[in-house]
């Protein structure tokens, strides 16, 4: 049954409103969400970046270039037999050190004593027919002054007596020589030095043009340290000095370091001892030597070594800590803060590389301040929370400079500079 009457009915218009009320319900909840999700969405507030600084400084800056060299024998002697004949035995031991005048060879003498005692034969002859040459010549004189003998007689005399002495002038030559073949059965080293291994074993018959050589000594005090330069790294050079940005030494007085394969430097100190006049048609480069004293033998020859070269300055250089510039589109750039603690872009042209810093050749002066640590985050106009305030870079040492292209933070060894070469290279 139905009706007005019955409770059934009566709670419907509840529920009609409860269904009126929904869509609103819904609009409220998307419209929270919408702006939780927006409020969201929107940028942080941006905070003042920490930096670390450092006072731009200019100052004469004494700057080392490295490259790489090889060491070499001051005197590469060969040990070759002088005659022909059979080798009894090496008297040396293979790499050792050698002195001047030590045996390293003994060739069979027997043939050359027995050349030796001919020899001496024949000047005994030769003296024995000069002496009855004179005695004769001795008895005509007079007699060719009496007119006894006829003056034939005379200058026969005085020819055979010439003649004798002359036999034995090449009878004493000839022994001469026969001394020395039998001297050089003996072969000695001519100085002090390392010896290498033996070309040829004991009992092999030598020929002294084209078998003879028995081995080398290697003089090792003083050494050589030889290092090559390019034709562009030259110019580079010339450019510079012509320019008033790189000064050499009075009389290229540069000092010569030596740093082992381990890194480790090598005690003795050397100076440049000759520069090649003239460029290798085969690689284009110019030679430079060096020489050290090297008493106890640790450099021995051939090996690869890092030669550091010192006394050439940079007059009011300026440099900065590789990380404080940044390489942008076009050029390298630097920030530059200013008494607001705010920060500008400055371009800035580097030069060499050298350590992990940089020379600049323009763009900054002596007094101002640069962003070091956090470059990275700078932006333009914005006060910096300075964190710290760093040293100069050219605080308490040299500056060692690798060659290399501006926009490479290092340079490998083949494109290092040396000073030497320019100097000589500018001198010419």
């Amino acid at each position: 049954m139905s009706g007005p009457f019955f409770p059934e009915h009566r709670p419907l218009p509840r529920v009609a409103a409860r269904r009126d009320r929904l869509p609103l319900i819904f609009v409220v909840i998307a419209l929270t969400l919408f702006a939780g999700c927006k409020k969201a969405s929107g940028p942080p507030a941006l905070g003042a970046p920490e930096v670390t600084v450092m006072t731009v400084t200019a100052q004469d800056t004494p700057v080392q270039l490295e490259f790489t060299a090889q060491t070499q024998s001051s005197r590469e002697v060969e040990i070759r037999a002088r005659v022909d004949g059979f080798l009894d035995r090496r008297t040396y031991s293979e790499g050792d050190k050698v002195k001047a005048g030590q045996t390293m060879f003994l060739m069979d003498p027997k043939p050359f004593q027995a050349a030796l005692q001919t020899a001496r034969g024949e000047l005994a002859q030769q003296q024995a027919r000069l002496t009855v040459a004179q005695q004769n010549l001795a008895r005509v004189k007079p007699l060719a002054a009496q007119q006894a003998l006829s003056q034939k007689d005379l200058d026969d005399a005085i020819g055979n007596e010439k003649q004798a002495q002359a036999a034995v002038i090449s009878a004493q030559g000839q022994v001469e020589t026969a001394e020395l073949n039998l001297g050089y059965t003996t072969i000695k080293s001519p100085l002090d030095g390392l010896a290498s291994y033996a070309r040829q074993q004991d009992g092999s018959y030598l020929i002294a043009n084209s078998s003879g050589l028995l081995t080398f000594v290697y003089q090792l005090d003083p050494v050589w340290v030889n290092f090559s330069i390019s034709e562009n790294e030259m110019l580079h050079f010339q450019d510079e000095i012509s320019a008033g940005k790189l000064i050499f030494p009075p009389n290229s007085e540069f000092v010569v370091v030596v740093l082992l394969a381990d890194g480790t430097e090598f005690p003795q100190h050397g100076a440049i001892s000759f520069a090649n006049p003239a460029f290798s048609t085969d690689t284009g480069t110019f030679l430079v030597r060096a020489s050290l004293a090297n008493p106890k033998g640790t450099l021995r020859p051939g090996q690869f070594v890092r030669a550091r070269v010192t006394g050439a300055t940079r007059p009011n250089a300026v440099l900065v800590p590789q990380r404080a510039v940044l390489q942008g589109a076009k050029s390298h750039f630097v920030w530059v803060v200013d008494n607001e603690s705010k920060a500008k872009q400055r371009v800035v042209e580097v030069g060499d590389w050298s350590g992990d810093n940089w020379f600049i050749n323009d763009g900054l002066k002596a007094g101002e301040r640069i962003v070091v640590d956090g470059a990275i985050r700078v932006v333009p106009d914005v006060p910096l929370k300075i964190a710290g305030t760093l040293p100069s870079t050219q605080t308490g040492g040299k500056a060692v400079v690798e060659k290399g292209g501006a926009s490479a933070p290092q340079a490998s060894a083949s494109t290092r500079a040396t000073a030497p070469a320019a100097s000589s290279g500018a001198s010419q």
